[in-house]
């Protein structure tokens, strides 16, 4: 059995469906439900004995120890974190609370149940092989030039965001607890996500969901701010290898080799939107576009460089950007009741307010 955060949002929804979908290995998946954490992504697994859900946070330490002595779990995989960098700029609190205090409690209930100072009983050969894997992102290494070379993992840490600067410091706790405590742990660090499940605030549903509308379709600046993607399923096939074969103590860079201008991305996402679902009057999704007051402080570049994961562990991305996109928009067209009840009241309030004409 393993114990899983914030199973209920985007990436750790995907996570477990994915696990139950390839192990018949149960999973304790632990989600807070805020805004972002969604029972509708677990559908599917209603009435599986397998998925056992659990509402609560993993800053309570007497629901996290209980649920670790109880249910003995041989890895715990965190997701839980609040994600957005726009909502880090306005609300910063949250992402303090959740991701570095969260993820010092969590650490904390992990600690004692390994090593048995809350009185469990893990047996010598249980206590060898249990884990604890860290699942963080790219952010935390900052802005790449156009002329440097992709984040590995020596780089140094230069967050620049609220968001970023939190997960920086759970990065840097789950670093602590191994080497002061012995505590074994992974950490993978992803590029941007897409695919199934991503609320409708991020730049890829947000701007099929817009379309749809016949709304604006919002680009912070120019437009030319570069990411990488990375298929979200390809992200749960990574982080099954590591929490598999990983090395204790170590950090993996999770990757698409993809990197996009966003304005790319906006005009393929249209594109598609054209030939699937073409508009009633005939135009292109693509005058839609709008471009908008940039992101304070917004970083120019990331990309990761996952070549220590290809060589170590053997793990490729399956899916190229080119055939994920379309996976993507198809099912968001072929989920219109997931993107309604996703698009709550407080949602569209704060959609309405977040951004300005450049």
């Amino acid at each position: 059995m393993i114990l899983v955060t914030g199973g209920a949002g985007f990436i750790g929804a995907n996570f477990v469906l994915d696990w139950l979908a390839v192990h018949d290995e149960p999973v304790i998946n632990v989600d807070k439900l805020t805004y972002a954490g969604n029972l509708d992504n677990l559908a599917s697994l209603q009435g599986d004995a397998r998925h056992v859900f659990v509402q609560g946070d993993i800053g309570a330490p007497a629901l996290i120890n209980g649920l670790l002595n109880q249910h003995q779990p041989r890895a715990v995989v965190n997701f839980a974190a609040e994600s957005h960098v726009d909502r880090s700029i306005h609300g910063p609190e949250d992402f303090i609370q959740t991701n570095v205090l969260g993820t010092f409690r969590l650490l904390e209930a992990v600690r004692g149940y390994w090593s048995g100072l809350d009185g469990s009983a893990l047996d010598a050969p249980a206590k060898s092989k249990f884990r604890m894997l860290h699942v963080s992102t790219d952010e935390v290494y900052g802005s790449l030039a156009a002329s440097e070379a992709a984040f590995t993992e020596q780089h140094r840490y230069e967050p620049n965001s609220p968001y970023s600067a939190s997960k920086a410091a759970s990065d840097h706790l789950v670093r602590a607890w191994h080497h002061t405590y012995g505590l074994p742990v992974l950490t993978t660090n992803c590029s941007n996500n897409y695919g199934p499940f991503h609320f409708p605030e991020k730049l890829i549903p947000l701007m099929v969901v817009q379309a749809l509308a016949g709304k604006p379709l919002p680009v912070y600046g120019d437009g030319q701010q570069i990411r990488d993607w990375l298929y979200v399923k390809d992200h749960c096939s990574a982080i099954r290898r590591v929490l598999e074969a990983g090395t204790v103590g170590e950090v993996y860079n999770v990757g698409g080799w993809n990197e996009k201008p966003n304005l790319e991305i906006v005009h393929t996402i249209c594109a598609l939107l054209d030939e699937l679902k073409p508009r009633a009057d005939g135009a292109s999704y693509a005058t839609q576009i709008a471009f908008v007051n940039d992101r304070p402080g917004h970083d120019r570049r990331y990309a990761i460089d996952a070549r220590k994961l290809e060589r170590e562990l053997g793990w490729k991305p399956a899916e190229t950007f080119e055939t994920g996109i379309r996976k993507t928009v198809h099912w968001y067209l072929d989920h219109p009741e997931w993107v309604a009840r996703a698009q709550s009241g407080a949602y569209r309030d704060w959609l309405n307010t977040q951004y300005a004409p450049a």
